[in-house]
């Protein structure tokens, strides 16, 4: 009959030790994944979106540059004059206005070559930042002004308000369009870990927790 051995209490204590590293281990893996999955995506969004909307407002651009002067009747052509400095002012922001995301994704690699997970959510939390400032108010007042100046040269300097209105709808309607498609991929990762306290009688202690949905594993990640 075979014999079996008990465990020694050395073997035990390092068992103990073991398992709650290994899980440590896998759920900082996890995060790391979490971030830089998150800032690889943004880095996409942000190419995709600073494209498309350089784009968009050199197409504007050249479009009002040939009706200020082609077009047959005299208000189109002057609101194509208009249009097209607006477009020029917009064109001329995107090439200055870069997204956070390609930046930090480069920073997130170095953090990750020097395991710094502490600096890595500091720079997760800072490009959340960025992004929720992106589409604050600030965001639109440069928009806001320059589509009142546009409205009330054709409203009141043109003597037709209803055309100046409906270029200052549409302005603000393309800003905020602009604003509402950047992306927010740092504030989404950020979000995974939500703030919670454990007390056991005069004992607190605050952790933060995500739920883990993959197709391998249904778990929760705490980090304190």
């Amino acid at each position: 009959m075979p014999r079996f051995r008990p465990f020694s209490l050395a073997a035990l204590v390092l068992l103990s030790l073991a398992l709650p590293t290994t899980a440590l281990a896998q759920s900082a893996q996890q995060e790391w994944d979490a971030y830089r999955d998150a800032l690889e995506r943004g880095e996409r969004h942000a190419d995709y979106w600073q494209y498309g909307w350089t784009g968009f407002y050199a197409t504007t651009l050249a479009a009002n540059a040939y009706l200020a002067s082609e077009a047959s009747d005299s208000d189109d052509r002057y609101d194509a004059r208009v249009g097209a400095v607006k477009s020029a002012l917009a064109l001329g922001g995107m090439f200055f206005d870069r997204q956070p995301h390609p930046q930090a994704r480069r920073e997130l690699e170095r953090l990750y070559g020097d395991d710094d997970l502490t600096q890595a959510r500091a720079l997760i939390a800072q490009t959340a930042a960025i992004e929720r400032e992106r589409r604050g108010w600030q965001a639109r007042l440069g928009s806001l002004l320059v589509n009142t100046a546009g409205a009330l040269v054709i409203g009141v300097g043109d003597d037709r308000p209803r055309d100046g209105a409906i270029s200052f709808a549409t302005g603000l309607l393309i800003n905020e369009l602009q604003i509402r498609t950047q992306p927010n991929q740092a504030g989404l990762a950020v979000n995974r870990f939500q703030p919670a306290r454990l007390s056991l009688g005069d004992i607190h202690l605050d952790y933060e927790y995500a739920m883990v949905l993959a197709p391998n594993q249904v778990g929760m990640q705490i980090r304190y």
